[in-house]
């Protein structure tokens, strides 16, 4: 192998990087023009991702594109929570708890080092629209929708919540109840990116910032016209079928392609701000805000992601207003106990995006949109080979895969592995046989003594199976365990598993969706992180510093 000087000085082997970092993309962007898929998925956020995943892995001949990176709206900007819909109890919707409960439970089995258990710690204020006993008793009953599969709810007398949470405000309450859900142990980006990845793992064609100009049928096929928003360049992609997954763009997406539909969405703006961590406690913190919705302080690291809002707009891609902060600050510190309040100052990072709400016809009008469900929708036009997918979330993601590759199948795309398992970790001997490596190794020696995780857990939980090639990196060569990024502790085979293997096309897609960098580092600090260049030669090559300047420039457009 060609040698190269080292940054050190010293010569080492020359790093692959420089000419496959866009290889995958562009050979991916290449098959696009030149073959004829079974299925174009078009949007790249979670609907998008799972069908992609688990049409490929059950042997069809699929492509996936999105107009940005994967997983870029709606899907980046959730409360990292996987849970069964407890609100939704109030409006009686049980058969929609009862099924998301048991999506939720489905994470848990499936991915138990990324979907793990969490208490939820709601307290409760006098004089609010239902009684504690009754949400208490509600609490039980959500713990039997959801087959009695977390740990039990309990009663929290006022004493209780001194001792267990001082730093919520007792004068504002009366008591409050625990139960349990889920939450995501990285960031909802990182998991959609996954199941991109698990696609690509069985042939798909997966190209991020490549956008759909609109698409029409021509006798068999769907003929969809694309722009590479990287190279400039006009694709023509050419499928037996067509699955519309753009999220809160699924409506336009849809009259560009002169698709009409039963089903269209409303859009409701939801925002989060992370703020230096507010408790000790690994616990959910909810209350319901002025509003009465529920809010929450959910634990991000060493990071408290806080809000959310619920406000109806027209766009789907809102932003964060002077109100929105003054919402979510004022509702904090109105019923937590802080050292002192928490000002704009604190805000580290911010999370702005819309919940597509699904709706039929005319449906929702100004009176009771807020009491739409995240519910999904996946409407078939048979005549035209059309699969729409409306609404969604997180915690239901797998069955809107089984959904849509059911609809698929009915369409006549050949599906020869129908029983293929398509999602969740690695076999328990892969991960056993990992870890057993690790310790012998000694990988856990290596993480730095400031870390709150052990190294061969984080390697595990972030990359599964491919964390075997990053321990045989290390022990080849030690200096892939540095930490390149000191601030977020990330070393230096997982920048080169990123370049290789993530399609990471823009310096926001690393920080921001392949990691939790930016959610939880302020900006300035990673701009000045030590090792932020070198990280970024590992994953542009000779673009690093473009990138970097784009990055950092007032509009980061391709």
């Amino acid at each position: 192998m060609p040698a190269s000087l080292r940054a050190d000085g010293t010569v080492g082997p020359r790093p692959w990087y420089t000419r496959r970092v866009m290889n995958l993309r562009s050979q991916n962007v290449s098959r696009l023009g030149r073959e004829t898929f079974d299925v174009l998925v078009v949007g790249g956020g979670i609907n998008g991702a799972v069908s992609a995943a688990c049409l490929a892995a059950r042997g069809a001949k699929v492509a996936l594109i999105d107009r940005g990176d994967f997983a870029g709206m709606t899907s980046q900007e959730s409360s990292n929570l996987a849970w069964g819909g407890i609100k939704y109890m109030e409006t009686l919707e049980l058969g929609l708890v009862r099924k998301l409960c048991v999506s939720r439970n489905g994470l848990l089995r499936a991915y138990p080092s990324t979907v793990q258990e969490i208490r939820f710690f709601a307290a409760h204020s006098p004089g609010f629209r239902h009684g504690l006993w009754k949400l208490v008793l509600g609490s039980w009953l959500y713990w039997a929708l959801g087959s009695f599969f977390t740990a039990a709810p309990r009663w929290l007398r006022k004493k209780t919540i001194a001792r267990d949470e001082p730093i919520v405000d007792l004068a504002m309450h009366d008591g409050g109840f625990e139960y349990s859900d889920a939450y995501f142990h990285d960031n909802d980006a990182r998991f959609v990116w996954n199941f991109v990845r698990g696609a690509m793992d069985h042939a798909c064609a997966a190209a991020n910032y490549v956008e759909s100009i609109g698409a029409k049928r021509e006798g068999d096929l769907w003929v969809t016209r694309a722009r590479d928003a990287i190279s400039g360049e006009e694709i023509t992609i050419r499928s037996r079928t067509l699955v519309n997954a753009c999220g809160p763009l699924v409506d336009a997406h849809n009259q560009a392609s002169g698709e009409t539909t039963e089903h269209r969405h409303v859009l409701s703006k939801g925002i989060h701000l992370i703020v230096p961590k507010i408790t000790k406690s690994h616990r959910v913190l909810t209350f319901f805000a002025d509003d009465g919705r529920l809010f929450f302080a959910v634990p991000m690291g060493t990071r408290t992601c806080i809000g959310t809002t619920d406000t109806r707009v027209d766009t789907p891609r809102p932003e964060v207003t002077p109100e929105d902060r003054r919402f979510v600050l004022d509702n904090v510190n109105k019923r937590l106990h802080l050292d002192r309040p928490l000002d704009e100052g604190d805000i580290i990072a911010e999370r702005c995006g819309v919940r597509p709400l699904v709706v039929k016809g005319a449906g929702a009008g100004s009176s009771d949109w807020m009491q739409l469900s995240r519910k999904h929708a996946v409407e078939v036009d048979r005549a035209r080979a059309h699969v729409s997918i409306f609404g969604g979330k997180l915690t239901d993601c797998l069955n809107v895969g089984e959904e849509v590759a059911a609809a698929l199948a009915s369409l006549g795309v050949s599906l020869p592995f129908p029983g293929r398992r398509w999602f969740g970790e690695p076999p328990a001997e892969v991960r056993d046989e990992f870890f057993h490596r690790a310790r012998l190794f000694g990988l856990d020696d290596l993480t730095s003594p400031r870390s709150s995780e052990k190294l061969t857990t984080r390697l595990w939980r972030r990359y599964g199976e491919g964390a075997l090639a990053m321990l045989e990196a290390i022990r080849s060569d030690p200096r892939m365990a540095e930490v390149l990024i000191e601030p977020a502790e990330y070393i230096r085979c997982e920048i080169e598993h990123a370049a290789r293997h993530e399609m990471v096309t823009l310096l926001e897609d690393f920080l921001r969706r392949r990691s939790k960098i930016s959610l939880v580092i302020c900006d300035e600090e990673v701009r000045h992180a030590p090792g932020l260049r070198e990280a970024c030669r590992i994953l542009f090559g000779d673009e690093a510093d473009a990138k970097i300047a784009q990055h950092y420039a007032p509009t980061a457009e391709p």
